[in-house]
């Protein structure tokens, strides 16, 4: 079914509702119709990574963690797996009646906001700091959820359009001021991929303002941008209770019905709140027409009807079974990318784990049996959790004997409210000292880094203060690396985090991300070399003393942020992370085509251990005062390199990357564009910490 038929019936049906019906249905909630034979319909559902909330679905890592696969073909396949089990789902609930929220295939996600700022506490949810590997992903996971048959799998949705990113605490109130070319450069690239390129179904406005106007009644936006120029035809829905604060906290209304009033006619479809309670009353004021109304109850059953939900249709999904639901096949995709995911940052040679030479491992801190640190947020459950305490338990069977302790509460003092401060420091110490070998395992979970609302964290609103460790996990890993024994630091978290000392002193540090809800299989399996890590950054690892020296967090500009326009060497690079192999780009030429140019590389592995890795080429454009200060990803590829061996492989960049956005926010094309291959970004720190040189490539 093409758009045109679905909206044909989807008018012919609004057309014979009463006013209250049609307005009825913008309700997230929307009630059944039933003289017209109209179910019920929850439009709120979601799908972060996995089908979540709404009881067991299989778990994928984080989708920061996902980002760090570079890898576009595993996020379609990972999209049509939500997207299956969201069909298994729905059709098993509503076959009981069951139309409650999270029981739809309305699924809001991805989130493709730009993680500009490593104090965000959302920034996890994203796809990291760069626009244009946040819109490969988006737009690979939208065609995953939404497949391409007659009808759509699922509906995905861009989120939160368009310019977000903290502080939680403000965000209910807060004008996200950007430049033209900030706005053109990196905070919309991601969502005009997603609507022109991947055909997203729907798309989720910010709680905040951007540059004057709420965004989810913004003319600017929503109908000078994104259905003027960019001709979105789905439907747009405000996040949940954003229309709200319009007379709340914007004060740009006076009231829930100009608050609605505003909301609709600029195009907000579905209202994720309650102010569309006020519609009936906004219409009878003439604040809002009718025909405004039942223009976005058309658009809202147009999308009900290509998903074939609507009554007498049939679909190809009706008939997925619930046993598709954490089956095989599912869970293995979410373990390749749990692998796939996990970054190593520092590797002196003692990973993997030599198991011949330890009789006896430590595996030590408040991550290393938590299931909460494995799941991130917006997750669904799991019917079995594997965190890295089991994983390895379950890895090493009785051939090694595994001794475990806290170590410390995730961030308090004290793991026992009548215990004294510290009081897991002593059992540390000792497993330290009876271990031949010790797994540190330390970060952070969704209660000290999420969303406003959501978190435990609530002296920040789920953002981070500063980028290290809570004070008693680095007390207690300062204690533990000073028992002298070799020690690997597995980091969970979600966002930069700056070790200090620690990662100097420890021979290896791992990052596992929050790694899906049998991550800890997959952190065990790479610690013991059953694979190789592979991962690479999505986002710039900083220190922590750079935070002082950074824009301020209510400071939209792009200076001094990200790896584009970074002003210090950072901690760990953006595009970086090492493996068990050595692999390098020996050769690369560059050959012109009709739409752009052709990258011929040749990756060499020189060491000892087979690993996939990714190819990576930047861009820059010489002489260009629009550009960004350094060079920007243009193109990537994960490629399989075996020990000792080497691989070609041809990445194809389009012309219109080469392009930069200048101050009136316009793609204009400047400068002498120069090109660079290899495994990372073409910098000092990175070629540092792998020792190898990017290779230059003269269009």
């Amino acid at each position: 079914m093409n758009r045109a038929e679905a909206r044909e019936m989807a008018a012919a049906l609004v057309a014979q509702m009463t006013i209250e019906e049609a307005a009825g249905q913008l309700r997230f909630d929307a009630p059944a119709i039933d003289r017209l034979g109209v179910p019920a319909y929850n439009w709120w559902n979601e799908a972060l990574h996995g089908v979540a909330r709404a009881g067991v679905a299989t778990s994928f890592p984080q989708a920061i963690a996902m980002a760090a696969c570079f890898d576009p073909e595993m996020m379609v396949r990972l999209g049509d797996v939500a997207a299956t089990e969201g069909r298994a789902k729905y059709n098993t609930s509503s076959a009981h009646g069951d139309r409650d929220i999270y029981k739809g295939l309305t699924f809001w996600s991805p989130n493709v906001n730009i993680f500009r700022d490593p104090r965000w506490g959302r920034g996890h949810e994203t796809y990291g700091e760069d626009p244009f590997l946040t819109a490969e992903l988006g737009c690979a996971y939208v065609r995953g959820l939404q497949g391409e048959g007659e009808y759509l799998k699922s509906a995905a949705c861009a989120k939160h359009f368009a310019v977000h990113s903290g502080p939680e605490a403000l965000r209910h109130s807060f004008d996200a001021e950007s430049s033209p070319k900030d706005m053109h450069e990196t905070y919309l690239p991601a969502f005009k991929a997603l609507v022109q390129k991947a055909g997203v179904e729907s798309v989720m406005g910010a709680y905040n303002r951007t540059n004057g106007e709420p965004c989810c009644g913004s003319k600017a936006l929503m109908v000078d941008l994104l259905r003027g120029e960019w001709g979105f035809e789905g439907h747009y829905v405000s996040d949940c209770w954003a229309v709200r604060d319009f007379h709340e906290n914007h004060k740009v209304t006076e009231g829930p019905q100009e608050s609605a009033a505003l909301a609709l006619t600029m195009g907000c479809d579905v209202n994720c709140g309650c102010t569309y309670q006020n519609l009936m009353d906004a219409v009878n004021n003439g604040l809002v027409s009718e025909e405004t109304v039942r223009l976005s109850a058309v658009r809202l059953f147009t999308t009900r009807y290509l998903l074939g939900l609507m009554d007498g249709q049939k679909t190809d999904f009706d008939e997925i079974p619930y046993g598709v639901v954490e089956c095989r096949e599912h869970l293995a995709a979410a373990h390749e990318a749990s692998l796939n995911s996990c970054v190593l940052l520092k590797n002196d040679g003692m990973l993997p784990l030599d198991i011949s030479k330890i009789k006896t491992l430590g595996v030590i801190g408040p991550n290393a049996d938590s299931r909460v640190a494995l799941i991130g947020n917006y997750h669904g459950t799991s019917s079995r959790y594997i965190t890295v305490l089991e994983g390895l338990q379950d890895a090493l069977g009785d051939d090694v004997r595994v001794l475990f302790s806290e170590g410390c509460h995730l961030f308090r003092s004290k793991a026992e409210n009548l215990g004294i401060p510290d009081d897991r420091m002593s059992e540390a110490l000792t497993v330290a000292e009876h271990s031949d070998a010790v797994v540190l395992v330390v970060g952070l979970d969704e209660t000290l880094e999420g969303e406003e609302g959501d978190t435990g964290n609530a002296d920040a609103s789920g953002d981070k203060l500063n980028l290290l460790l809570p004070k008693p996990q680095r007390a207690m890993v300062d204690a533990v690396l000073k028992v002298g024994k070799p020690t690997v630091i597995v980091l969970l978290a979600g966002s930069s985090i700056d070790l200090g000392e620690a990662s100097e002193k420890a021979n290896a540090v791992l990052l596992g991300w929050y790694p899906g809800a049998r991550g800890g299989k997959a952190v065990a399996e790479l610690l013991l070399g059953k694979a190789s890590p592979s991962g690479k950054l999505p986002v710039t690892f900083y220190h922590n003393d750079q935070l002082d020296q950074m824009p301020a967090f209510t400071d939209y500009a792009m200076t001094g942020r990200t790896y584009r326009y970074i002003d210090h060497e950072p901690l760990y690079p953006f595009g970086y992370g090492l493996t068990y192999g050595d692999v390098a780009v020996t050769a690369a030429s560059a050959t012109k085509t009709e739409k752009g140019v052709a990258v011929t590389l040749t990756c060499e592995n020189s060491g000892k251990a087979d690993t996939q890795d990714v190819a990576q080429i930047y861009c820059q454009n010489e002489g260009s005062g629009s550009a960004p200060k350094h060079p920007r990803l243009c193109g990537f590829k994960r490629v399989s390199v075996p020990a000792g061996g080497s691989v070609s492989v041809t990445i194809e960049i389009p012309a219109e990357r080469f392009l930069v956005v200048d101050e009136k926010g316009q793609s204009v094309a400047e400068g002498s564009v120069v090109l660079y291959a290899g495994m990372g970004q073409p910098d000092a720190q990175t070629e540092k910490l792998t020792g190898h040189k990017a290779i230059r490539i003269e269009l």
